[in-house]
């Protein structure tokens, strides 16, 4: 491939690797604002949509035109192939920061319940699989990722805890029944976004050993 491909592809490679940055941010905040009832950072969070679909978009379009341009093949292929799967996944974990923000200014009306069912704890291990995913990409060293299968299902054994624990509190207690289903919603939310990190580790270990695995 051709020094100006070559040059092309690092540039596509730094634009996922800031997406990344941006939609953990997102996501991290989000959960920062919902602990400590900020609304101010919430609306900062939520402000970014913009932000994230414009880095989006631009993935897209510059992965598309490598392709059409340079017609890549194997390890090159690769590459541009698992830039456009994370762009996507990012995406959507950004979004999800966003979707978690806007429940802010609700969850601020009272006290949290139950120190917010362990939502917190939750965002952690899922902020750091999404971190790992980054640093696996980054240096194409698939070390940080072998774990996802295992992590992974500590997330959806924590997700299953807090949507009893919430049906619990709505029985014992009506008034409670919007803020346990905000906060099952929201879990049900980081959920997902471990289950994206999960993807993300599919694609780089294709993309740096060739191999196609599956990440449950």
């Amino acid at each position: 491939m051709t020094e100006k491909f070559n040059e092309g592809l690092q540039t596509l490679k730094g634009s996922v690797l800031d997406l990344g940055m941006l939609s953990y941010d997102m996501l991290h905040n989000a959960i920062v604002a919902l602990r400590d009832q900020d609304p101010g950072l919430a609306e900062r969070v939520y402000m970014k949509r913009g932000e994230l679909a414009g880095r989006n978009h631009a993935i897209e379009d510059a992965a598309l035109r490598l392709i059409a341009l340079h017609q890549p093949m194997a390890s090159d292929l690769r590459a541009i192939v698992c830039a456009l799967r994370m762009d996507y996944s990012l995406f959507r974990i950004g979004r999800y920061g966003k979707d978690i923000a806007i429940l802010v200014d609700r969850l601020c009306e009272k006290p949290h319940l139950a120190n917010l069912m362990n939502i917190p704890h939750m965002a952690d291990l899922v902020c750091a699989m999404i971190d790992d995913a980054l640093k696996a990409y980054r240096t194409e060293d698939i070390a940080p990722i072998r774990n996802f299968s295992q992590r992974d299902d500590t997330v959806d054994a924590m997700r299953y805890t807090i949507f009893r624990e919430g049906v619990t509190y709505m029985m014992e207690d009506p008034r409670t029944i919007t803020r346990c289903i905000d906060y099952v919603m929201i879990a049900r939310y980081l959920e997902r976004c471990g289950d994206h990190a999960c993807d993300m580790a599919e694609k780089i270990c294709y993309m740096v050993t060739g191999e196609r695995i599956e990440v449950k």
